[in-house]
């Protein structure tokens, strides 16, 4: 097997960080990861280089970048649900700083490409209209409002001979095996049969399987084409929460459910338990912001990275969650 570049890896032991990592191993590279702290035993291909390290930390970057000649920049601060204004400098230091010191570091160490992991969040409520890598963001959460500052961050960066350093691949909403949050949350509840929609399920959502995403990946460190530009990755299709929870319900060998709470009571019932929850001086685990959530609609193009640069999902929607929910199985997760 061919061996190529030496690549950098950071966030590799988070939900997506080891499809990326085999992905690259598997292609011939050469992996160095940087992370907090170090990977489970059988996480990782076992040739793979672990280096212990924070992302913020100057000192620690530079060393990582040593001999390095590719970057591809998962570490971040991912959502916390309605996290308060407090959160901020966390979220600008992690996201936002820490993509400072990868960049800087990267240019230094005269590094080819750098490959940035961000998100179709940074587009906000896109309400009925479809949205392309050409759509003005409007961040609405301090994830999204964080990674769109460090999108620009590494696409002003250029190389020592003037050329764009880093691609920027804006991921539709991630599931596989290993993914945590909502999806995770869904596929337990409908797997035991205690989950009930809100909402007729018409609306929207822009989703992409873990595996796939690590093809993007390795399409985004080769191609000459990609430098300097944005992609959204996504399956190329739109889906409905309806059609997602039937997608989920035949991985699982189970019945859709039947009946859905109709929006607006929901929302009045989750005000209600929110404003209560504030009165007591404590925090709702649900608010009008979680039905918001999952009542919107996110419709977002992913043809240009399949034009562009060839991508061709390999999972469509029934595919990747009979994938990820066998692999659940096989991991005693359900």
């Amino acid at each position: 097997m061919k061996v190529h570049k030496a690549v950098l890896v950071t966030g590799a032991t988070g939900a997506l960080g080891p499809r990326v990592v085999t992905a690259l191993h598997n292609a011939g590279y050469r992996v160095r990861t940087l992370s907090l702290a170090p990977p489970p035993p059988g996480l990782l291909p076992t040739s793979v280089e672990t280096i212990l390290g924070d992302i913020t930390d100057e000192d620690a970057v530079r060393a990582a970048m040593d001999g390095i000649e590719m970057v591809v920049h998962l570490a971040a601060l991912l959502h916390i649900v309605n996290p308060s204004p407090e959160r901020r400098p966390q979220y600008e230091h992690i996201n936002v700083d820490g993509t400072r010191i990868i960049v800087d570091a990267a240019r230094a160490a005269g590094i080819g490409r750098l490959v940035f992991f961000s998100t179709i969040a940074v587009y906000g409520q896109g309400g009925s209209k479809l949205l392309d890598e050409d759509a003005q963001p409007y961040p609405n959460t301090l994830y999204a409002e964080t990674k769109l500052a460090a999108e620009r961050i590494v696409l002003d960066a250029k190389r020592a001979d003037g050329q764009p350093l880093g691609v920027v691949l804006r991921l539709g909403a991630v599931y596989g095996s290993r993914i945590k949050g909502n999806y995770q949350r869904l596929v337990r509840a409908l797997a035991h049969g205690r989950f009930v929609p809100i909402g007729d399920g018409s609306n929207r959502r822009t989703l992409i399987c873990d595996k796939d995403v690590a093809r993007a990946a390795l399409l985004a460190a080769q191609h000459p084409a990609a430098a300097g530009k944005v992609y959204n990755v996504t399956d190329g299709q739109f889906h409905t929460v309806g059609e997602i929870n039937r997608a989920i319900c035949a991985a699982l060998g189970r019945k859709p459910p039947r009946f859905y709470i109709p929006t607006g009571p929901a929302r009045l019932a989750a005000g209600l338990l929110e404003d209560a929850a504030h009165l007591l001086g404590r925090r709702s685990p649900v608010g009008r912001a979680t039905i918001d959530k999952y009542t919107e609609d996110v419709a977002v193009d992913g043809q240009r990275i399949q034009r562009e640069l060839g991508f061709q999902p390999a999972y469509d929607l029934y595919a990747g969650w009979q994938d990820a929910v066998d692999e659940m199985r096989r991991q005693g997760e359900l």
